[in-house]
């Protein structure tokens, strides 16, 4: 069987086509023997009259016959030509005409001549549309590829083999998965397909297509496609022009890349994760690996200092690579030759597009920098970390394997990557100083961990605002008093950081300087109140009226509370602070019923001093109100949590302030103000370690007092102080019987000293003198300061208390 014909169909453009060109036929001395139609109607000659006649003599004009015969020569020379000739129209004017002329051989030596011509306007547009095909595969710098309705490619233009450095010929027969990487080639296949069977043309569509040859090299082309079909409509194949597009697409990476560091760098006020927030963002879009060494002062929040007196520190390496040489937390050596060496001390990015193993590098580690050539890195950017004119460390980015080099462009991108990194590390290098800062004062503002007392079992939690550097303004504190009584204060100054903190300081310490002087509760807060008031209005001058500083120093609030471990009697008052709780020990918990009072420096205003009795271990809680805030702001369910977790007044006390914490702040949110927590479990002195007796106003007053003391502190086995608590007690008396009026009331207790307590109802004060060598009285108190270890005087509604304290023999 022979092969079945095939049909095309002439496209309407071409001048010469069967239905467009006019033609003619002449034999071999210029005499023509054959005209078409279409002739007739170009040039107006009927075929009668031109058919047996020279072609010269009828078609050509006397001033065109030099360029007709220049035209037979170059034909006769060739054997056919092609191009435009002037010829004579039946009416006498000139027709410019394009002609395509090809000898004919007839039998023997005889020749003839067909001719096709066009009218000349026609046929060089035709030409110059030849010319543009022309030019798209050989001179145009767009890619052009043009694939068979099998999606087999048919031929690729000179742009095409420039870009991918694969010879023009080579895909020619093939499909995009023999010579692209199959993750390329697919989008590539499916966009033929799809034009095909659609005719739906793509525009600008974007992709990778990296060469099977090389893979690790990018290449990012956008993509238009159209089907090609002829006149009759039938489908020829799928052309696409393809545009280089990687530079552009790099840019556009950059830039995000940029973009990302900007929101993912700096997160955090932490110079670590900051470091490795760099190292992952540049692992994400510019390297293979990245490390970011951090000169080792840097690291604790210290002032840089120079890159030769300072190690490196690794503080951060993306991907953790167990196989790279240093980890974490390593010293890097800093060779004098490295690049980041260089880089440090130019304080400019270097460049190592081909990093190879260098002889003077084995000085480090050999082992360590064979590790490294062994992953295959061959690039190196290494960009210094500079802030405020301050160098801290350096970032090395490496590309290894397939990646293709560093570029410049690439380098740019790392300084840029690495200012803006610098500024976020120095910012947490800069919070984490002063937050050391801070946290020493804040150590220093709150009490440390409570002694045994012998009044109460303390356990305390101090929780500072989120954001904050670790300070604020609540405070509490544990205040042992005379006669085995303590106070306990928690107090809450409005704000956070060092503002609120120093304030607090001052509050806490003037707490402490009213209990030293045994006032009562309420008496402390008042005096507390016109503190507040007098710091008010110094701010008030120091900051020329700024309103918002004052607000914050007068928005403070506080309880305090003095337990007596003999008479189990509990004096409270507070200032505009939440009340605080009682737990007895069957496990009932309510809430004290105190007066609130105004929050201190309003000033003007009274407060009022209650009083309760609390069963030997029962607990009292205080704390601050960002403790029922904490979770959500819903105050009724965090008070309902907080009684739950106070109902068991035996647990330990540790364990019950971790157990309220965790009850009432958030795991996924830190807590917003500042929180102070006191738990206090009371305890009561046995009544075998207490002794009081009333003695008569007279001079026999002091001789009865040394008998009752040696009596009884040979009954507790203390006769060691028997001899210096009578001279003690015995001064004490007499000074009553001489300057006061009324009984006296003398009391011992046994606790972790002996203390010893004459009471009158006089309020004169006493105070110690020197005595002059010619003085016969005046050096009682004198003796007392001398043999005892602590001693003062407390004031009461019914009078006042002189109390002395001696340490306990060692046995």
């Amino acid at each position: 069987m022979g092969t079945p014909s095939m049909r095309f169909s002439e496209s309407a453009e071409d001048p010469f086509a069967l239905g467009r060109g006019a033609s003619a036929v002449l034999d071999d001395q210029g005499t023509v023997v054959g005209w078409s139609a279409r002739a007739q109607e170009l040039l107006g000659y009927p075929a009668k009259e031109v058919i047996g006649r020279a072609w010269q003599d009828l078609l050509v004009d006397a001033r065109d016959l030099p360029v007709a015969g220049s035209v037979v020569v170059a034909a006769m020379r060739t054997g056919g030509w092609f191009g435009v000739l002037p010829v004579r129209h039946r009416d006498g004017r000139r027709v410019e005409m394009g002609f395509r002329a090809r000898a004919i051989i007839r039998g023997g030596d005889s020749r003839e001549w067909v001719l096709v011509g066009a009218p000349a306007a026609e046929v060089g547009a035709w030409q110059r549309d030849r010319a543009l095909l022309d030019g798209l595969y050989r001179r145009s710098p767009i890619g052009l590829v043009t694939y068979g309705p099998d999606r087999r490619v048919i031929r690729v233009n000179r742009a095409v083999e420039k870009a991918s450095g694969v010879p023009a010929e080579a895909p020619v027969g093939r499909r995009p998965r023999e010579f692209m990487v199959d993750e390329d080639a697919g989008p590539t296949d499916e966009r033929v397909r799809h034009v095909l069977e659609t005719g739906e043309p793509l525009l600008f569509t974007e992709q990778s297509a990296r060469a099977r040859h090389n893979p690790g090299r990018e290449r990012i082309v956008s993509v238009s496609a159209f089907r090609m079909e002829d006149p009759s409509g039938r489908v020829l194949g799928v052309a696409e022009t393809i545009e280089d597009v990687t530079d552009r697409h790099r840019a556009q990476r950059r830039l995000a890349l940029l973009n990302e560091a900007s929101v993912r760098i700096g997160t955090s006020l932490d110079v670590t994760q900051t470091a490795r927030e760099l190292a992952e963002v540049a692992v994400h879009g510019l390297a293979d690996y990245c490390s970011v060494d951090l000169l080792k002062p840097v690291t604790l929040g210290g002032e840089p200092v120079s890159v030769a007196s300072a190690p490196l520190l690794r503080a951060a390496l993306s991907p953790a690579d167990h196989r790279v040489p240093f980890k974490e937390g390593d010293v890097v050596p800093l060779l004098p030759d490295s690049p980041q060496a260089r880089c440090l001390y130019e304080r400019r990015p270097i460049l190592d597009g081909l990093l190879s193993l260098r002889p003077e590098w084995y000085a480090m580690d050999r082992r360590r920098i064979e590790i490294a050539m062994g992953l295959g890195v061959h690039s190196l950017i290494a960009a210094p970390l500079v802030a405020r004119g301050l160098v801290l460390g350096v970032v090395s980015l490496w590309r290894s394997r397939d990646s293709e080099p560093f570029e410049d462009d690439d380098a740019a991108v790392a300084q840029e990557l690495s200012s803006r990194a610098a500024v976020c590390i120095d910012n947490a290098r800069r919070f984490t100083q002063q937050q050391s800062a801070a946290l020493t004062l804040q150590r220093s503002l709150l009490p440390s961990a409570a002694s045994d007392l012998p009044a109460v079992e303390v356990a305390c939690r101090y929780l500072p605002a989120s954001g904050e550097p670790g300070i604020g303004g609540d405070w509490f504190d544990v205040i042992p008093l005379s006669g085995a009584r303590v106070a306990l204060v928690v107090g809450d100054v409005v704000g956070h950081g060092i503002h609120a903190a120093a304030s607090m300081g001052r509050l806490r310490a003037a707490v402490r300087t009213l209990a030293s002087l045994d006032l009562e509760p309420d008496e402390v807060v008042a005096r507390l109140d016109d503190l507040v008031s007098l710091l008010a209005a110094e701010l008030e001058a120091n900051t020329e009226g700024n309103g918002s500083a004052i607000e914050q120093m007068i928005g403070a609030t506080c309880v305090y509370a003095v337990y007596d471990p003999v008479s189990r009697c509990c004096s409270l008052a507070r200032a505009g602070h939440p009340a605080p709780l009682m737990t007895t020990p069957d496990g009932q918990v309510t809430v004290l019923d105190l007066p609130a009072g105004p929050p201190l420096g309003l000033g003007g205003l009274p407060f009022e001093t209650c009083e309760i009795d609390l069963p030997e271990g029962s607990l009292l809680t205080l704390y601050t109100n960002g403790l029922l805030e904490a979770r959500n702001g819903d105050i009724d369910v965090a008070v309902e949590h907080l009684h739950e977790c106070l109902t068991n007044s035996t647990d330990p006390l540790d364990s019950t302030c971790h157990a309220v914490v965790e009850a009432l702040l958030p795991k996924e949110h830190p807590p917003t103000d500042d929180i102070a927590l006191l738990i206090a479990r009371t305890r009561v002195l046995p009544p075998q370690n207490v002794a009081t007796w009333q003695l008569p106003l007279e001079a026999t007053a002091a001789s009865r007092a040394r008998q009752l003391i040696t009596a009884k502190l040979t009954e507790w086995g203390l006769t060691e102080l028997a001899c210096t608590t009578e001279l003690v007690a015995s001064e004490l008396v007499t000074n009553t019987y001489r300057y006061a009026a009324g009984p006296v009331t003398l009391r011992l207790i046994r606790t972790h000293c002996l203390i010893c307590e004459v009471s009158d109802t006089s309020h004169t004060s006493p105070h110690l003198r020197r005595a002059l060598s010619t003085d016969e009285g005046g050096r009682g108190l004198f003796l007392v300061a001398q043999l005892t270890e602590r001693w003062g005087t407390r004031y009461t509604h019914d009078g006042k208390t002189v109390w002395t304290e001696q340490p306990l023999p060692h046995a």
